[in-house]
């Protein structure tokens, strides 16, 4: 609930300065975007598996794209040679816990303890139908990435449980990973008795020692005022979204669905570490996302909640994953 109140809290702050903001932003003006991303299973109090994830990112406008970022990526074979180039920059951090928080040693059946404190740039191709996007993530896993005290300080902050088996979590290694994903238009904006919809399927793969996996799904949006984008941002793995947006009048919105299926052969939180004997549980080869959410766009500003239920991912796993996702982007 306090969550939901502060996410709350920022929305009317955005929309009070709608007026003094949307002057400068016309709709389909191409900016820079910045977007807070806050990914948490608080939002249906169940604690566990994958916990909390926080990415903070910048995606250049077209314009601004170094040349050289431009030139990389009409070298690279899987981009079209036309279309508008954007460069990413982000910094994130993931959080992963096993269901029993109140023990000193959890059971080895349940996921180990692990965070992933990450940078991250990025690469996107838009031809208008077709959206290519490559990201290099580099980061550190195991107590360098301060997710114990990331997760201490924010059940202290509101009065929760404190898990007490951080001592058992993966050891520090650094982590690599490197993602590829390509979404396509299959029914671009269409009018429908009012509204508009689309329809993007998408498929893309991940190769480092945090993921190797093969990924395809697709999403479907109806609404007022569709942007001209890919839907919302969200943190790896997932639907693959666009790193920005593109408004196509002073207030829209939509709702969507989507589903994505993934083919995993690593998965570095489950498997355990690289190199050292550690915690680990047995893994599920297949694994699925359902999706179901809302946005809400501005010309400067957009705000998305994704409502996410994830299969299980560990044999041993009690239940399906649920946790929810917040992403307030803003044109600079």
């Amino acid at each position: 609930m306090k969550i939901a109140i502060a996410v709350g809290v920022v929305a009317c702050v955005g929309w009070a300065s709608l007026g003094e903001a949307s002057s400068d932003v016309l709709p389909g003006s191409d900016h820079g975007t910045l977007s807070l991303l806050f990914e948490n299973d608080l939002f249906y109090k169940t604690d566990r598996d994958y916990t909390n994830g926080v990415e903070l990112s910048y995606t250049t406008a077209s314009q601004d794209t170094p040349k050289l970022f431009v030139d990389l990526a009409r070298l690279l074979p899987f981009f079209a040679t036309t279309g508008n180039v954007r460069a990413s920059y982000a910094l994130g951090q993931s959080i992963y816990t096993p269901s029993h928080l109140s023990l000193v040693n959890p059971p080895l059946t349940d996921r180990p303890y692990a965070g992933f404190l990450y940078g991250g740039f990025g690469l996107a191709d838009d031809t208008g139908t077709r959206l290519d996007q490559i990201e290099l993530q580099v980061g550190v896993i195991g107590p360098s990435s301060l997710a114990s005290d990331t997760q201490r300080f924010v059940h202290k902050l509101f009065n929760d449980r404190q898990p007490m088996g951080w001592s058992t979590q993966l050891r520090g290694e650094p982590g690599i990973v490197l993602t590829y994903s390509r979404n396509l238009k299959l029914i671009p904006r269409q009018s429908f008795l009012g509204l508009f919809f689309d329809l993007e399927p998408h498929y893309g793969a991940a190769i480092g020692n945090v993921y190797d996996y093969a990924d395809a799904g697709a999403m479907a949006r109806i609404g007022v005022n569709i942007p001209d984008d890919y839907g919302p941002l969200r943190i790896e793995p997932s639907l693959p979204g666009s790193g920005y947006f593109e408004s196509t009048g002073p207030i829209g919105g939509y709702i969507f669905v989507g589903v994505d299926g993934r083919a995993v052969g690593r998965n570095l939180f489950l498997d355990g570490n690289t190199w050292e004997a550690s915690r680990s549980v047995s893994k599920n080869i297949f694994v699925g996302d359902l999706e179901l959410g809302a946005a809400i766009t501005f010309n400067f500003m957009q705000i998305t909640f994704t409502h996410v239920i994830r299969s299980k991912e560990y044999k041993t796993q009690t239940a399906a994953d649920q946790f929810g996702a917040v992403n307030l982007s803003f044109k600079l």
